[in-house]
């Protein structure tokens, strides 16, 4: 069913100890701060940290654990990976699948993504799939081509009772980590898109019970304005994530 959702992808940072601080910040300023408590929030910490984060999140609320990447093998000697079961076993409840970086770094293609999708679901993961364009496609206005064909090629590969259980994050690539920021209303655009392109593959109700995330630098200055658009249902946030004030204001911008 649609939510909002604020999901942190810590990426490649923090110590062990930082980590445990950062979480502790966060949790006790929702706590005291945050009155929506639909809003759903998902921590996503490097993997050596997973089971401890885990551990200090708040029972039974709206805090859940997630992973950044996994592998498409069950088990295996796939040596310094990790697989969608080993993180399910350590309470997590999603897993980021197709980062740009993933996508740009280690050469992930849909077709290894679309094997990463159904090991995460049989583990009973979220993926948390993500999906964007460069600048150079934006500038070519090709950016709902290129969209179109990696959630074609990646993701509506999947049954109705699979793709139910997926998040979808929009991240313009010209936007991470740059300091630019997709105005809303190119942010509500291919947001659109996406929910139609997810009618044409599945059914009406589909499109509308997904949740997509905005995934390109929102911050706490501009995520209420994002998140107003009536197809965008929270953020996948990176810089942000790291730091608790800032990570905060982006969750009380519903």
């Amino acid at each position: 069913m649609r939510q909002n959702l604020v999901a942190g992808n810590w990426k490649m940072n923090m110590t062990y100890q930082d980590g445990l601080a950062l979480v502790s910040e966060i949790t006790n300023m929702v706590a005291d701060e945050v009155t929506n408590s639909e809003v759903q929030i998902v921590i996503c910490p490097p993997a050596p940290f997973l089971s401890a984060i885990g551990r200090q999140l708040p029972q039974g609320s709206n805090f859940h654990l997630g992973a950044q990447n996994c592998h498409q093998k069950e088990k295996g000697a796939y040596t310094g990976e990790v697989s969608a079961k080993m993180l399910a076993s350590v309470g997590c409840e999603y897993v980021i699948l197709g980062h740009s970086e993933r996508r740009q770094y280690f050469r992930e293609d849909d077709e290894l993504l679309s094997q990463k999708l159904k090991a995460a679901l049989a583990a009973g993961l979220k993926p948390i799939f993500c999906v964007g364009e460069s600048l150079d496609t934006r500038e070519m206005n090709e950016t709902n081509d290129y969209i179109g064909k990696q959630l074609q090629n990646g993701l509506f590969h999947l049954s109705n009772e699979e793709f139910e259980q997926v998040v979808i994050a929009y991240e313009p690539i010209w936007a991470i980590g740059t300091g630019k920021t997709a105005t809303s209303q190119q942010a509500q655009e291919v947001h659109a898109f996406i929910r139609e392109q997810i009618a044409r593959a599945y059914d009406a109700k589909a499109a509308l019970d997904t949740t997509i995330l905005y995934g390109g630098s929102a911050n706490a200055q501009n995520a209420r304005e994002l998140f107003s658009q009536p197809d965008v249902d929270g953020g996948l946030i990176g810089g942000a994530s790291l730091k608790s004030r800032d990570f905060t204001e982006i969750i009380k911008s519903f």
